[in-house]
């Protein structure tokens, strides 16, 4: 069986966690920050993680991780 090709795009956006969940930034960081709060500006700040449902389809564009 040959082997897969990850999806660069999929590589560069998510990571894994060693339990195995999948972290992703959040959007809504690049322009338009001055009418947003500074409250909402921190909190985009951190790392999210994919639903379940989503991981599914992740971990099929990201075969090894």
């Amino acid at each position: 069986m040959p082997k897969l090709k990850t999806n660069r795009s999929a590589a560069k956006r998510f990571r894994f966690t060693k339990k195995g969940k999948i972290k992703k930034r959040n959007a809504g960081r690049r322009h338009i920050l001055g009418k947003k709060t500074r409250k909402l500006k921190r909190k985009l700040r951190r790392t999210g993680y994919i639903s379940a449902k989503d991981a599914r389809l992740i971990r099929r564009l990201l075969p090894y991780g």
